[in-house]
């Protein structure tokens, strides 16, 4: 199957071939999310020399030194003493470059924070490559690319030694949008709604490694079942597998989405030390960055809220749905998620997971209110009055002196604003002026899958979003 989506980032990489300088390129995004795939389709497999760093390789330097010289070795520098240091190492790659034919030499070098284990000197040597030779070219392509995104943004992006400044472009790859997962389905032959397109979201994210695990001979459920709860599921063991290959010793990672994916709006700062038990000071700090700059939690300020206010969001779907099922999957019986799909439990669940569909799908949301050009900050909002009914899921405060408070609602079928959701609509619209103080026009505004059903309620909502227009181009 052919390359999906990802024009821009497609576009950045061949414009590297026709610079005339040399370039230096930082690929990062969460694992699985389909670099390597974007760099070998794009590029055609034209490497002049390509490398990985081993996962978890014992010998630390050692391992990742011996993988990167039996590289040189197959790639045309047999010829050449193998390294014993990254110095030496980068010097047989400078060698190896020099006799490659005329044009421009693309030098991939995947998943970096493994080959860089500390103390190594890699980043050093690596600094020395490009500052001291590769620079003052204009026909070399450098691309490293990795999946510990903190990792990556930490040591390259925002270096601050001999590599400070010195990338010519920078590529954040994130998750497929729901349109690009539409296209990703019918390239690879599936026959689906965009309803069942949704809860393929809503259960592995935009993910393309764990779309490309379904197959298209079952439907969405037999697919979900066989994925994840099976005696042999394929992703039995992703979540723990996944963040113990992005943050090492991740015990303190893991502590705070499991305790996030308990609070559906979040926790400060404050109430996940209460809740985790790990100590407030710089490594929180740390695991909390390194937890938003890989997308798997975000933080926002409360409408209305200062910054001391700050609350932490799981939003990542897999690690949602993972948290919420598969961590008692062993309890579970054969087909549970079909069973599961007729349960009150699954329209609970399928609510909150559709909430985190549109929070991921913030630009689409805004093209079909006509604001794409407007500047926007993003937020809920929940009354100081206690009143559990008063709580927005989703707050758009425009630049424009408008805000918009999204009321999001997944079902079947159209929805229907009976008398009693009127009153509480125009309650929390009513409640939400009042304590804000906000002088801006006030708009309530329906996410919906299918639209409303036209009453004389459905009139007084002056903005709808559909399922159609999430999966809309921006």
């Amino acid at each position: 199957m052919g390359l999906v989506g990802r024009q821009s980032e497609r576009a950045e990489l061949l414009a590297c071939l026709e610079s005339n300088r040399s370039e230096f390129v930082a690929l990062y995004g969460r694992r699985r999310v389909g670099k390597t795939f974007l760099v070998r389709q794009t590029l055609g497999h034209r490497f002049t020399f390509y490398a990985t760093g081993v996962l978890d390789g014992e010998g630390g330097m050692a391992a990742q030194l011996e993988n990167f010289n039996d590289e040189i070795a197959a790639q045309g520098g047999a010829h050449l003493t193998r390294a014993t240091n990254w110095r030496q190492a980068f010097t047989n790659l400078h060698e190896m470059v020099k006799r490659a034919p005329a044009g421009k030499k693309v030098i991939f070098l995947d998943e970096l924070p493994w080959m860089a284990t500390r103390g190594s000197g890699f980043l050093a040597a690596l600094d020395y490559f490009w500052n001291r030779w590769a620079s003052a070219r204009n026909d070399v392509v450098l691309i490293v690319c990795g999946s510990a995104t903190s990792w990556i943004i930490q040591h390259v992006v925002d270096n601050q030694g001999g590599l400070h400044n010195r990338l010519t472009r920078q590529i954040l790859l994130t998750q497929f949008t729901l349109r690009e997962c539409e296209e990703f389905f019918r390239q690879a032959g599936f026959v689906m709604t965009r309803y069942q397109m949704t809860e393929a979201y809503m259960v592995f994210g935009g993910v393309p490694y764990y779309l490309e695990l379904m197959d298209p001979r079952f439907e969405l459920y037999h697919n979900i079942d066989r994925l994840c709860f099976a005696k042999d599921a394929r992703l039995a063991n992703e979540h723990h597998n996944l963040f113990r290959s992005l943050f090492g010793g991740a015990d303190g990672h893991l502590r705070i989405v499991e305790e996030l994916a308990a609070k559906a709006k979040g926790l400060t700062r404050e109430e996940l030390i209460a809740a985790t038990h790990l100590p407030d000071g710089g490594h929180l700090s740390t695991v909390l960055t390194e937890l938003e700059q890989c997308g798997f939690i975000r933080s926002y300020t409360a409408f209305g809220k200062r910054e001391r206010g700050k609350l932490y969001q799981l939003t990542d779907p897999y690690t949602l749905f993972a948290l919420r099922f598969q961590t008692a999957r062993h309890s579970y019986t054969d087909n549970y998620w079909r069973q599961y799909s007729a349960t009150p439990g699954h329209a609970a669940w399928s609510g909150y997971a559709f909430e985190q569909v549109c929070l991921h799908h913030i630009p689409q949301i805004k093209a079909k209110l006509g604001i794409s050009g407007v500047l926007t900050s993003i937020s809920s909002w929940r009354s100081s009055t206690h009143d559990p009914g008063a709580q927005v899921d989703l707050v758009i405060d425009r630049a424009d002196h408008v805000v918009n408070l999204c009321e999001i609602k997944y079902c079947v079928g159209e929805y229907t604003i009976d008398k009693p959701m009127n009153r509480s609509l125009r309650n929390k619209a009513a409640a939400f002026t009042a304590e804000t103080k906000t002088r801006k026009a006030v708009r309530t505004t329906l996410i919906t899958t299918f639209g409303l059903v036209r009453n004389e309620y459905a009139a007084e909502i002056l903005a709808e979003v559909t399922l159609d227009d999430l999966f809309a181009a921006t």
